[in-house]
């Protein structure tokens, strides 16, 4: 993924107001990141230039985070997706960090998420077959402070959308 350097703290971020017509350039951006600028300006209900200064600043506000490819993973030989549920043997600031560090990397991991309820992460991972997937989730118990590993095996995937819902009603 590519990743838009951005030196401006949260607070600022925070704080940068945007538009419907924003709105509407982060929607086509969502749905489309190989977008030409003209055909983003054209949709955008804008002409090319003040299009591409409004994506610069929406870069430099934080609002779009990066860029990248969705990739097919079976084509590319991961055959297996599933998530594992993990529960640490402590919540010090020191061995969620470690954790983090650890599992972040792993190539296979693609999403680690620190979460409240039942577990204190929720990990996306995929594998080459189940063979690898048993691989992944023996070392997986076997990373410090890991007392608990539940996976769930991915069957069928309906609906994969990127991003968040962009509501262009309330500027």
């Amino acid at each position: 993924m590519t990743t838009i350097s951005n030196q401006s703290d949260l607070k600022s971020r925070k704080k940068a107001k945007i538009d419907s017509i924003d709105k509407r350039i982060l929607r086509n951006l969502r749905d489309d990141g190989r977008i030409t600028n003209v055909e983003l300006a054209r949709l955008s209900g804008i002409s090319a230039p003040p299009c591409l200064r409004r994506v610069r600043s929406l870069e430099a506000a934080g609002y779009i985070k990066g860029y990248h490819a969705e990739l097919d993973g079976e084509l590319l030989g991961y055959e297996v997706s599933f998530h594992a549920l993990v529960g640490l043997n402590s919540q010090a600031g020191e061995v969620l960090a470690e954790f983090e560090s650890e599992v972040g990397s792993w190539p296979e991991v693609r999403r680690c998420d620190m979460i409240r309820g039942g577990g204190d992460f929720m990990l996306r991972i995929v594998a080459q077959n189940t063979y690898h997937e048993n691989e992944l989730t023996t070392r997986l118990t076997g990373v410090t402070h890991v007392s608990t590993v539940q996976t769930f095996q991915v069957i069928r995937t309906s609906k994969h959308q990127a991003g968040v819902p962009i509501d262009e009603s309330k500027a």
